[in-house]
C-alpha cells in the first residue's frame, strides 16, 4: 500500500508565497514521476508542474517564473514553492506520483485573497 500526503496549503494574500510538500510512503521501489495538479471550482484538473526522477521539470505556462518544483528522492518527497501568488492560483492542489502505478494525494486547499 502506498500513501501520498500533501501539506502546506492555506490562505495567503496576493503576492505572497506558500510551499507545498508531498510525501509518499509505503511499498515504493522507485518513483518515476512526481507532479502537482490543481483544480479550481467548476474547472478541470490541470497540471501545474512535474519532475522526473532525473530532475527534468515541466511547468504550466501560467506558473512559469513563479513556481518551482523540486524533489528529494531519498525522502520520496516533492515540493512546490509558489511565489507571487495570484487570485487565479486559488484551487485544491493535488500531488500525483507514478511508480509506474499512479497514486494521488487527498489535496490541499490554496486560497489567494485580493
Amino acid at each position: 500500500q502506498v500513501q501520498v500526503v500533501e501539506s502546506g496549503g492555506g490562505l495567503v494574500q496576493v503576492g505572497g508565497s506558500l510551499r507545498l510538500s508531498c510525501a509518499a510512503s509505503g511499498s515504493i521501489f522507485s518513483i518515476n514521476f512526481m507532479g502537482w495538479y490543481r483544480q479550481a471550482p467548476g474547472k478541470q484538473r490541470e497540471l501545474v508542474a512535474s519532475i522526473t526522477r532525473g530532475a527534468g521539470t515541466n511547468y504550466a505556462d501560467s506558473v512559469k517564473g513563479r513556481f518551482t518544483i523540486s524533489r528529494d528522492n531519498a525522502k520520496n518527497t516533492v515540493y512546490l514553492q509558489m511565489n507571487s501568488l495570484k487570485p487565479e492560483d486559488t484551487a485544491v492542489y493535488y500531488c500525483k506520483i507514478v511508480t509506474p502505478i499512479p497514486y494521488w494525494g487527498q489535496g490541499t486547499q490554496v486560497t489567494v485573497s485580493s
